[in-house]
């Protein structure tokens, strides 16, 4: 190859040759793709194999990497392997949820909401739990379902939301069941094969697997590795960019048993980026700091009365993104967003529902609610500010002004700039970037902080950017909560 390697790069190769497992913790930007291509090209007379997180980076990889190496996704692995009966499922509409529920037998019910009101969950909102706890099973390592599968509507008070977890589980049992029947003609979800691939004990004909972006490892991927005795096993992740915890991932850095290498300079921005990363990182506890490639010009823009030209702006909520387009729309600009129009839509139709006293399913966030008044009331609690920005854009303009808000998104290529929320600009870089003040900053005895996971994603949100990174929306608040952190930190030193 042309590249270069680095000091890090060239130990991370040596560590390899010994033919053991490896781990490499690689900050953002910091050429693990160029590492593990380095790694692939000494490997011709070698089986190898490079699995990705999802379709799109293992389609970027078959354009890059030595054509002796297969690069594919865990799914695809599974699919191929199983019986062909089951994965035939798949082309089979899968059961709507409320009818899920009626063939359970499973009434809908009512429960204590966290406003101090009843509110009735129906059987679409019955079925879709138990879909969804199927899902969370089959990416766990577990042997059956369990009641820490069924996620429940924040909304509904935590002691009934128990209660609905326990009396669910055996539903979830029951679905799992028919779900891997290869005499069924219902739909399956893609989930499902992948079980039964894992439960199997399957065997990677590879000597060298390359696993990438195994911060977000869910425990039935990590099991089937760990069963793979045969082969050496490079896993290469940043685990300060996990942030799919909310669909089963795990902390999958700190449970891999391997020795560990480091990539800590970054290819992407400058230092000053970098000294905002590190604030970050710092808070989490990381002591080993990441590089700003000097060559690199970089800024941060704090001041609020600044608003410089940018590429991208990230968001933490789907609502927020809307808001964001919607200002755009107002301002004649030109923007693209990561986001289906239909998931727009379905706020305004969700909205009409409601104003006409109808119960909605879709979107999810209106979920629970009886009519239009309970959503207002619900944005204003602290509970429900994340549904703040679309409530207001509704209030303010109509349901009707978001169907048209769908109609103005313009592709990528030829838009100003893109808006994403953090979870779907994963993997991704802009030259310029803004991030938006929907982060979740928490309060706790006049005590500004932020929680782990809220901090991983503005971790990751400032590392998209290359040249301007625009944090004024955020800045008084970060300010406070790094802080606090650093003093927290301080504070747990000295008492050591």
């Amino acid at each position: 190859m042309s590249i270069r390697p680095t000091e890090e790069q060239i130990t991370v190769l040596e560590q390899a040759k010994g033919g053991r497992n490896l781990k490499v913790k690689a900050y953002a930007g910091a050429g693990k793709t160029s590492t593990l291509q380095m790694l692939a090209s000494g490997t011709a007379a070698k089986r190898c194999s490079y699995l990705a997180f999802n379709r799109d980076i293992a389609k970027h990889a078959r354009e890059r990497f030595p054509r002796h190496v297969d690069c594919r996704t865990v799914h695809s692995l599974a699919f191929h392997s199983v019986d062909a009966k089951l994965t035939a499922r798949l082309n089979f509409p899968l059961e709507p949820p409320h009818e899920l529920a009626q063939r359970f037998r499973i009434p809908s019910f009512h429960v204590p909401s966290v406003m101090g009101k009843e509110v009735e969950v129906m059987q679409f909102d019955i079925g879709r739990m138990i879909v969804d706890a199927l899902g969370r099973f089959c990416r766990s390592a577990a042997s059956a379902p369990q009641p820490s599968h069924i996620v429940v509507d924040e909304k509904i008070d935590p002691i009934a939301a128990q209660s609905i977890r326990e009396s669910l589980t055996p539903f979830v049992a029951h679905y799992w069941m028919e779900s891997i029947d290869t005499s069924r003609t219902s739909g399956i979800i893609p989930d499902v094969y992948l079980k039964v691939w894992a439960l199997g004990n399957p065997r990677i004909d590879s000597d060298l697997i390359l696993y990438d972006e195994a911060q977000d490892s869910e425990e039935i991927t990590l099991s089937v590795l760990g069963q793979q005795t045969h082969a050496q096993i490079v896993y290469v992740g940043d685990p300060y960019q996990q942030i799919y915890e909310w669909r089963g991932a795990v902390n999958a850095m700190s449970t891999i048993k391997a020795a560990q290498c480091g990539l800590t300079q970054s290819f992407r921005f400058g230092p000053m980026v970098a000294i905002l990363a590190n604030e970050l990182l710092r808070s989490l506890g990381e002591s080993t700091p990441l590089k700003g490639q000097p060559t690199i010009g970089s800024i941060v823009v704090y001041d609020p009365s600044i608003r410089p030209p940018v590429d991208a702006i990230l968001c933490r909520k789907n609502v927020t993104a809307i808001w964001a387009l919607a200002e755009s729309a107002i301002a004649g600009r030109r923007a693209a967003i990561r986001m289906d129009k239909a998931e727009i839509i379905a706020y305004a139709e969700g909205a009409e529902a409601l104003m006409a006293g109808k119960r909605t399913f879709k979107p999810a966030a209106f979920s629970l609610f009886e009519t239009w008044q309970e959503v207002r009331d619900y944005c204003r609690s602290v509970a429900g500010q994340d549904l703040r920005p679309i409530v207001e854009l509704i209030e303010q303009y109509g349901p009707d002004s978001l169907r048209e808000l769908a109609t103005l998104i313009v592709p990528e290529a030829s838009a100003e700039y893109v808006i994403s929320t953090v979870h779907k600009a994963k993997g991704l870089e802009w030259g310029r970037v803004r991030i938006a003040n929907d982060f979740r900053f928490k309060s706790e005895n006049g005590r500004i902080a932020l929680e782990d996971e809220e901090t991983r994603l503005l971790y990751v949100a400032a590392t998209r950017a290359r040249h301007v990174l625009d944090i004024s929306g955020i800045q008084a608040e970060l300010a406070s909560a790094l802080a606090n952190a650093s003093r927290d930190e301080r504070g747990t030193t000295h008492a050591r």
